[in-house]
């Protein structure tokens, strides 16, 4: 069961094209995955929400494992 958390930010590739940067945690470090090839552009408010994406993927890789 694949129980990863993944936070996706909406934002447009250079030609104006919808594209997602995707934040996830693995291995306690935290994974930014960009538009294939491609230039994330952001607006204010998305750089909001990355931003929100990013503190929440810290959280989460703080937390250790209970064993």
């Amino acid at each position: 069961m694949n129980t990863r958390k993944e936070w996706s930010v909406t934002c447009r590739d250079i030609a104006g094209r919808r594209r997602d940067l995707t934040v996830f945690v693995s291995g306690g470090r935290i994974v930014l995955v960009s538009p294939p090839g491609e230039t994330a552009v952001l607006t204010p408010l998305d750089v909001g929400r990355l931003r929100a994406a990013l503190r929440d993927a810290v959280v989460d890789a703080s937390v250790i494992p209970e064993t």
